[in-house]
């Protein structure tokens, strides 16, 4: 089967495409027949070697995040799914390798595929989905009533974190550029603030919670609005001490994430505000929480309509960094 590989981390990575077998499964795992397979920011994230001290690979290693497929063959002990369900998920950063033919995958990491989605708008959902559904349960805590602003949510993000937001009950406010305002107020968004002619620091305070998706630059202004004892979850700004404490890291990485996010997690104690920083895991159990989410507000993610295959994945990459995609950019197979 073909796959597209890491052989080193570099600032100007490109990935391989080779042949290797397809994979035997475990007691546990499924073998999934990738339909589609989604190019995210985290691609570079892990090819420049940036997220290695919270996850460094064997390489070569086949790169990919997020995908959705078909069932071929399913394990012993695999109760929840069978041979032929169209499924969609985030992989486990541990076991990553989307961009392949088949993967084999634990049954914990997949959910089936919402039943409004094709396999190329679920391709754009579950990292994206999980993201914002473990931000408000697990980051944010967050209840009825509250408020959160989304400072560039106009984009993938806020495709999925805004319907979530409002079904938890919450007063949501996205600033983004003026041609995403009909549709991003058509999400659920209760005020948008259109960035090349406002700023959100000047219209807006005490707001309970900040998602950040810009990173680091905004900090200052992000966190200018949060009331007391409000929280700043950030997508982009980068780990900090509570991240390596809620991740279980040995001594050296808790000194390290600690030395790292030392500025940011003073200035948010200055205001009274709790920094967090998070990077989204692989859960069955959300996605199906998820799917339910989707189905009831009819939610379907934007995908790019160029088309990629295995051997076009250094161009769709190049989109992904360097371009402007009109939604998620995906590998066919």
């Amino acid at each position: 089967m073909k796959v597209a590989q890491l052989n080193k981390y570099a600032k100007d990575f490109q990935l391989t495409v080779r042949n290797v077998p397809v994979p035997d499964i475990k007691e546990d795992e499924v073998l999934i027949r990738v339909k589609e397979a989604a190019v995210n920011p985290l691609e570079k994230l892990i090819g420049t070697g940036s997220v290695k001290l919270i996850q460094d690979y064997d390489l070569p290693v086949t790169m990919g995040n997020e995908l959705t497929g078909i069932i071929e063959k399913t394990g012993a002990n695999v109760t929840k799914f069978k041979k032929n369900d169209a499924i969609y998920s985030r992989l486990s950063l541990n076991q990553i390798g989307a961009f392949a033919e088949y993967i084999a995958v634990p049954e914990s990491d997949i959910g089936h595929l919402p039943l409004n989605l094709d396999f190329k708008s679920g391709a754009a959902a579950a990292l994206t989905g999980l993201t914002a559904y473990q931000g408000f349960f697990e980051e944010l805590e967050a209840k009825a009533g509250e408020t959160v602003f989304i400072p560039g949510g106009s984009g993938s993000f806020g495709q999925l974190a805004i319907p979530i937001a409002k079904s938890i009950g919450l007063k949501v406010i996205v600033s983004g550029n003026s041609g995403a305002r009909d549709r991003t107020l058509q999400l659920g968004a209760d005020q948008y603030i259109s960035f090349e002619t406002q700023n959100y620091w000047e219209l807006i305070n005490d707001v309970d919670y900040v998602i950040d998706t810009l990173g680091p630059d905004e900090f200052d202004r992000e966190l200018s609005i949060i009331k007391s004892g409000g929280r700043l979850l950030s997508l982009r700004t980068g780990p900090n001490k509570q991240f390596a404490v809620d991740h279980n890291f040995g001594f050296a990485k808790k000194q390290l994430f600690s030395l790292a996010g030392s500025k940011f997690d003073r200035k948010a104690e200055k205001k009274n505000v709790q920094y967090r920083f998070i990077f989204v895991r692989s859960d069955g159990s959300q996605l199906r929480e998820l799917s339910k989410i989707i189905e009831q507000n009819n939610i379907v993610p934007a995908v790019d309509p160029t088309v990629f295959h295995i051997e076009d994945i250094n161009d769709a990459m190049d989109l992904v960094f360097n371009g402007r995609p009109k939604g998620k950019v995906l590998i066919t197979f």
